[in-house]
């Protein structure tokens, strides 16, 4: 069986908790999404990320926000001579191989939010009985023939090399590429047999096979011909292909359909059930679309529902453009033969390739970013997701650039979208009794907006925001994802433009009412871009609708008139709700960040265990330096100190003596918190302590603090303790929080709001610099801890020393004379 990650309303993507099957429903559209099952023999990098999954994605959560019964079907492909090779490589089983990758590939969709119904694999059961079945209706329809054909034999290994097993040069005139493989060339894309090969070598021992004659069983394309360019010309325009996909299979029908071997001389792969063809396994490409079928069984018993169902069900498929002719000629063939009435691919989305900086990502090679790569990072998903779907390879080639991921954050998203946004909700947040008679603001009250109708600004906006979505909606039909994604961005620029020129902070003081419609139209647009926006960057979605205190819910459905509704943004979110904490949805990336991710993913993987360790040194090398700093002023930057390096430097009798000052507190912002997956009791944080990237914290406060107060808060967090492994994780800092003797009761010790995120909580009278790590043989930790505690005052203290910012003092909500630890 496969995972099932969380496909319902917004798709977070982020629970394998299995849901009720979903079934065509008659009457509704009903949509079956694939993307092509990538392979398992190692991790996918960015260009496998969007040219599949994400892009099938994208389009399921559309499908999904419109109200359309749709499930989406992915899984490892995990058979043939790749996993085979992979598996001598690492010296174990080819089970054992699919097994590690199958994980891995799944921890990788997951953390970029995946909504798949159903993430299985083709090396189960299932896979076995439904391959086997169309096989044998092949047979009985005559449309397969035997054949003796020329392989290569290596005496070497004593065994035929299938395609993967033996490189060469690529006969193509004008190619010449010495390392492409024996099935398809790299280089130029041209499918080839192993026999093509100029000097062909055995990739196993690299010395030279020779050919031998084999028996195998063949797909006979020619004959079935007739039915392939009917369903081709028909569906082509019916599903709107893509212009990549049509010319791809032009391309083949040009050439002539040849037979097609559809067995090989393997051992892992979906067996032949014919007496003659026993020892040998199917073709990894005639059993892998097969996969797609095979998963949903898997999904639903009834997945005949789905698949032979072709007046109710329309089939999407997503792949990159090296995968088309399998899906739009032997795939189709092959269901087309069993003369069964199979649901056939309506419309096929293809996607070039994306390149990465001066030149290909290579899974063999290494060369690029790779998906646990991006999550180590600390760039948060949705920056990853947008940059990859903005730069989506639709008609040709991209680039992947670091330069470019940096201006599209920094531009786009943090100062067109997260300003806007930003700029709205903490208007309206404010509060106006400000004791002055000078406030503004709505104290995060939704102001009723009478006359926004004829409100002019309001209503041209509206009728542009109207038209936009409705593009959005046509752009999404068609599979034109980049141009759906622009267009919802282009409201957000609307928006920016629309408080401009509103002047909403003079209008407040001049003309409170009109004022009031500009701020509920506004905070209607910010609902309808995290509406629009959810099917690219769920988790912006998510935390747009928690600021906006709304439920995690979202709908574009024609049946509702929610596409209708958006002329009218300021009857989105009714007068009087209360919005929740509004705070910044996006973080600059820095020169000096883009240039350590430059560096740190140049090369192979091979190379990185290497460049690990030389990171880690220079991170730890860094940190040091961050430890010799001090706060300039209260815009959050800080400078280097000016200590001459001596004078810094702490003497060594100083070093034997136990004083406050050893222990690095800061102020803390926690940017993200999540469950830890395999521990119920510990949260997984993300906190900003003023450094280039956020610290990893693991803390025991499941039970003590709820979740939706731990996102966004400000926190004391110690900073120089040893690093330590919980559960699986590693955690690189602790937050401090106060308990009650029996603890029973547990409190975050709080920092006050204006507290500069990375300065040093300081005890008066005790200004040396902390240890970089404290050395658990000297207890320095424990020696101070016991002196840790709440006052009277709900005030933190060592001994009668407030813990101080330069914004106050840190506090507790109610624990008094408590410890802290």
């Amino acid at each position: 069986m496969g995972d099932v990650f969380d496909g319902s309303g917004s798709g977070s993507g982020d629970g394998d908790v299995r849901k009720a099957q979903k079934l065509p429903i008659p009457g509704k559209r009903n949509i079956l999404i694939t993307s092509a099952l990538p392979y398992v023999n190692n991790v996918p990098h960015l260009g496998n990320i969007i040219g599949c999954v994400l892009s099938a994605d994208v389009f399921a959560r559309y499908c999904r926000l419109r109200g359309y019964n749709a499930i989406y079907m992915c899984g490892t492909d995990e058979y043939g001579t790749a996993t085979e090779t992979k598996a001598l490589e690492e010296n174990c089983t080819p089970k054992e191989i699919c097994d590690k990758y199958h994980a891995i590939h799944r921890d990788v969709y997951k953390w970029f939010n995946i909504s798949f119904d159903e993430f299985g694999r083709t090396s189960t059961p299932q896979q076995t009985e439904v391959c086997q079945a169309i096989f044998k209706k092949l047979m009985e329809n005559n449309w397969l023939s035997e054949n003796t054909m020329q392989q290569l034999y290596c005496d070497t290994c004593e065994k035929f090399l299938a395609d993967r097993l033996v490189e060469g040069t690529c006969p193509t005139p004008g190619c010449n590429y010495d390392s492409a493989r024996g099935d398809q060339c790299e280089n130029c894309g041209k499918l080839l047999n192993p026999t093509e090969l100029v000097n062909p070598r055995c990739k196993v021992c690299a010395t030279s096979p020779r050919i031998r004659d084999t028996n195998h069983l063949f797909l006979e394309l020619p004959l079935l011909e007739g039915k392939l360019r009917e369903y081709i010309s028909s569906m082509s325009v019916a599903g709107s292909w893509s212009q990549n996909a049509i010319q791809a299979t032009n391309a083949w029908l040009k050439e002539g359909l040849r037979q097609r071997c559809i067995t090989r001389d393997l051992k892992w792969g979906v067996p032949v059930p014919h007496e003659r063809f026993k020892d040998k396994v199917f073709y990894v490409w005639f059993d892998a679309p097969i996969g797609y079928v095979s998963i949903t069984s898997c999904y639903t018993p009834e997945w005949e529902k789905w698949w032979k169902n072709p007046e109710n069900v329309e089939l999407y498929q997503f792949m990159g453009k090296d995968n088309v002719p399998f899906h739009t000629v032997m795939f189709p063939s092959t269901l087309l033969g069993t003369a069964e009435n199979w649901t056939l691919m309506k419309t096929i989305s293809v996607t070039e390739y994306l390149n990465y900086e001066a030149g290909k990502f290579s899974k063999s090679k290494g060369v690029g970013v790779f998906g646990n790569d991006a999550k180590d990072t600390n760039i948060p998903v949705e920056v990853w997701r947008y940059y990859l779907l903005t730069n989506r390879p639709e008609v040709s080639d991209t680039l992947f650039t670091w330069a470019d991921l940096q201006a599209k954050l920094n531009s786009e998203l943090l100062n067109n979208l997260g300003n806007f946004i930003n700029r709205v909700l903490s208007f309206i947040a404010k509060d106006p009794d400000s004791g002055s008679g000078k406030g503004s603001g709505y104290n995060s009250i939704i102001p009723d907006a009478p006359g926004a109708e004829t409100h002019l600004l309001s209503k041209t906006l509206g009728d542009k925001i109207g038209t936009y979505v409705e593009q959005y909606v046509e752009a999404m039909e068609k599979v034109k994802l980049k141009q759906g994604l622009k267009i919802a961005m282009s409201i957000s620029g609307e928006g920016n433009a629309y408080l401009q020129e509103s002047q909403f902070w003079k209008l407040y003081k001049e003309d409170l009412a009109s004022c009031s419609i500009v701020m509920r139209t506004s905070v209607g647009v910010v609902y309808l871009l995290a509406c629009l926006l959810e099917p690219f960057m769920p988790s912006f979605s998510i935390e747009v609708l928690k600021q906006l205190s709304l439920p995690l819910e979202l709908s574009l459905s024609d049946e509702k008139g929610d596409v209708g509704k958006a002329r009218r943004p300021w009857e989105i979110i009714p007068a009087g709700h209360r919005i929740g904490t509004p705070v910044p949805l996006f973080k600059e990336l820095k020169d000096e960040e883009v240039e350590f991710f430059r560096a740190k993913f140049a090369g192979s993987q091979a190379d990185r265990a290497d460049r690990a360790v030389k990171a880690e040194a220079e991170a730890n090398k860094v940190a040091a330096q961050l430890k010799n700093t001090k706060i300039s002023d209260k815009s959050g930057k800080r400078e280097r100190s000016t200590k001459p390096a001596a004078e810094a430097k702490p003497k060594a009798a100083a070093e034997q003596e136990i004083t406050i000052n050893r222990l690095d507190i800061r102020v803390g912002l926690i940017t993200k918190v999540q469950k830890h997956p395999d521990a119920d009791s510990l949260y997984v944080e993300e906190i900003d302590v003023g450094e280039a990237q956020p610290r990893t914290v693991v803390s025991g406060l499941v039970k003590f603090v709820p979740l939706e107060e731990m996102q966004n808060r400000k926190v004391c967090v110690l900073c120089n303790l040893k690093p330590a492994t919980m559960r699986g994780i590693k955690s690189q800092a602790m937050v401090l929080c106060a308990s009650t003797s029996d603890h029973t009761k547990v409190e975050l010790v709080d920092p006050p709001q204006s507290a500069i995120i990375g300065e040093r909580v300081a005890f008066s009278g005790f200004d040396g610099e902390p240890d970089v790590v404290l050395n658990p043989k000297k207890k320095v930790w424990e020696t101070l801890q016991v002196d840790l505690h709440t006052d009277n005052g709900l005030v933190a203290c060592y001994k009668d020393l407030p813990f101080t910012t330069s914004a106050g003092v840190c506090k507790v909500s109610s624990i008094s004379v408590g410890s802290i630890r």
